[in-house]
Order: structure tokens, then sequence, then C-alpha cells
């Protein structure tokens, strides 16, 4: 019998609901993952807002910001994760260029000094529909009397396709933060830095489909777990999984897509895949 975690966050969660058996290489096997830029990139860009909205509002500006990052670079260079990207002097100063624009990207969408802010990275550990549940909310704000939960997102706006997986998990934090402070947020905004905000209302519905959905997701781990069996997805999204060379249908997946000429050539697993097969 596999471990059974002690909780499910959003992200553990949509990577169960994704693929059980990439949540088990992660979760249970807990095989490291390597650093990608764009991650870490995000993770910069996240540090640099929640300073920033910790200070007073008339302080939030695009010139405080480029001097909170400088006073925060130094020490993110020296983590392990960043360190293993390998980058050199032309690399690394692109990386702080995509980091800005992802930071700066925030007043496209919003003037964080006209934002009553609340809380930022607000970590809630609670119990929903009784599932274990841990979260860290970007920032909670206030606006007109009414609490709002805030997301940054600093990849692609998804398409629509994609975009209800994204509200479900956002769903998840507004229903932790009202199991946390009894009230309920009355909107829910994913930011898409630079992008577009999907803003959605919090409705009674709402958050009990998204705490209905993580309950089934917490009964099939639970039983993934007692029978040690985790169905592989295979999808193409299988060429952005960090395990897919020890996962036999995800490399089938990929080589039968790539064959067909209809596989995503910039998809960082492609080469593992046609590297490990050649």
């Amino acid at each position: 019998m596999a471990e059974l975690p002690n909780y499910l966050s959003p992200s553990s969660a949509a990577s169960f609901e994704g693929c059980p058996r990439r949540w088990e290489y992660k979760y249970v096997q807990r095989l490291p993952e390597p650093s990608h830029q764009a991650a870490l990139v995000g993770s910069f860009a996240h540090a640099v807002l929640e300073d920033l909205c910790e200070l007073a509002p008339e302080q939030r500006t695009q010139d405080e910001a480029k001097k909170v990052a400088k006073k925060l670079w130094p020490e993110f260079t020296e983590d392990e994760d960043y360190i293993s990207l390998e980058l050199d002097e032309d690399s690394a100063r692109g990386f702080r260029w995509q980091a800005w624009l992802a930071i700066a990207g925030l007043w496209d969408l919003e003037d964080p000094a006209l934002v009553n802010v609340v809380s930022t990275e607000q970590k809630i550990t609670t119990s929903l529909d009784e599932v274990p549940f841990v979260g860290i909310i970007d920032r909670v704000d206030r606006t007109e009397g009414k609490l709002v939960v805030s997301d940054y997102k600093s990849g692609t706006l998804p398409g629509s396709r994609w975009r209800d997986d994204k509200i479900q998990q956002i769903m998840l934090y507004a229903a932790a933060l009202e199991s946390s402070v009894g009230e309920q947020p009355e909107r829910a905004r994913l930011l898409y830095l630079g992008q577009q905000i999907l803003d959605v209302n919090v409705t009674p519905d709402r958050l009990a489909d998204a705490t209905g959905q993580l309950a089934a997701t917490w009964d099939s781990v639970k039983d993934a777990c007692e029978t040690e069996e985790f169905e592989a997805k295979p999808s193409v999204l299988c060429g952005w999984c960090p395990f897919v060379t020890l996962c036999e249908p995800g490399r089938d997946e990929i080589l039968s897509r790539h064959e067909k000429g209809n596989f995503p050539s910039h998809a960082p697993s492609l080469a593992l895949v046609t590297a490990s097969s050649s």
C-alpha cells in the first residue's frame, strides 16, 4: 500500500486529476523534478509582487518594484533550483528581463496602489468536505467591503477548454478562506500578468462544485494508494512531463503524435523521448 499524503492542495489535486501516474512519481515516489526557467521566472515575480503589495499603497510603483527585485535577486540566485539552470551571463540577463515583464504586467491589469490588500501569501490549513487541505493564497483584497481572492499567473492565458480547471482551483482557495475566516469571498480572480484577468463571482454552488470535486479526487487518491494502481492518462501534456521516460504510455503517446506531425516541437519532453528511443 502506497503512503497516503497528509493533505491535498489545489496543485496536487489538479495533478492527480490530470494524470495519476505522474502524481505517483512526484508525491509517492517523490522523484525530483528538474527546474524549469518559466516556473522559476514565475516564482521570482511572485516574490517581488508579494513584498511590493505589503508596502503602503502609495509605494506600490514600478520604481519601487525594481528596488524590491534588486533586493531579492542575490538571494534568489543562490537557490539550488536557479543554480541548476546553469545560465550564462546572457541567459541570466534574459531571465531577469522575463521576470520583469511578468512583474510589470501587473500594471497592465490594475494599479496596485488602488488595491486594499488584506494579506499576501496567506497559508490556510483546513478541511474542505472532509478533505485535509492546504493552500497558499497569493493575495486577499477587500473591495467595497467584500473579500476578493487573487492569484497571480505568469504563464500564458489558457484556451477556453482549460479555463474551467483553473477557475476550479481558485474556488478552492475561496472555500478555504471562507472556512478560515467565516466570510465568503465575493469574487475570485486569476491575474494573468500582462495579459488578462479572469474574474468570476464566488457563489455557494461554485464552492460546492469545487469542494465536491476535491472530495471525489481525495477518494480516488485513497483508492489508488490502497491498490497501488496509478493510471496513466496519455495526452499532449506528456510533452511537459518530467517523468515521461519512466512511463511507457507517455512515451508511446509522444512518439505516435510526433510521427503523425501533430506534436509541438517545443515540448521539452520530446527530445528526451526521441533520444531514448533512438
